[in-house]
Formats: structure tokens, sequence, C-alpha cells
């Protein structure tokens, strides 16, 4: 069992920068992943980007490739979403999760198992 809490979220005007944060409660094994996903009013919460810690590999969604970059700490407890260019279309409650299990499917909400509370991220134009 791992806890997740997010932070990092707040007001931003479009073009600008936040950092998520997502602390976990103790050392995310070596073949864990680490997805970062957002659910904004009226839709289905999607992926955004993953980490993977047993090769460090990367994925992102489309939406925010080149503009969002996924991260982990030395510690191994800490993964960061760093988001530059934001856009309104960015704004959105956005969750940290994490997983064991192996899959494939690294930005699907169903190949998770923890999930933090979420943060609440507002663009404006």
């Amino acid at each position: 069992q791992v806890q997740l809490l997010e932070s990092g979220g707040g007001s931003v005007q479009a073009g600008g920068s936040l950092r998520l944060a997502c602390a976990a409660s103790r050392s995310l094994g070596r073949n864990s992943r680490i997805g970062w996903f957002r659910q904004a009013p009226g839709k289905e919460r999607e992926g955004v980007a993953a980490f993977y810690t047993g090769t460090y590999s990367t994925a992102y969604a489309d939406s925010v490739k080149g503009r969002f970059t996924i991260s982990q700490d030395v510690a191994k407890t800490t993964v960061y979403l760093q988001m530059n260019s934001l856009k309104p279309e960015d704004t959105a409650v956005y969750y940290c999760a994490a997983s064991s299990r192996g899959s494939h499917w690294w930005l699907w909400v169903s190949e998770y198992d923890y999930w933090g509370q979420g943060t609440q991220v507002t663009v404006s134009s």
C-alpha cells in the first residue's frame, strides 16, 4: 500500500508554468509506474504523463508533448510534473497514481492501483 499526495496546483495565466509534485508515503519500487492524470468538469479522467522507475522511461499524451515533463527525485519518493506553456484547456484537477503491475498501457486509468486526492490547476486566457 502507498499513499500519494499531490501539491503545486494553482491559478496561472496562459503561457505560464506550474510544477506539480506527488509525494509517496514510501520509496516507490524498482519496477513501478507513476502517472499523472487530469479530469476537467464533465470529462473523463485522462492520462497526461507516466514514468517507469525500472528504465526511467516516460510517456506523454499528444496534447502535452513538448510542454510537460515528468521526473522523479533522487530519493524516489516524489514525482514531479513540470508544466510549461500552459493553455486554458489544461484546466483540470490533476491526480497522480502508482502501480507495480506490469502493463504496456501507461496512460490508462485502469492500469493504476493507488491514487492521490488531486490538485486543481486553472489556466486563464
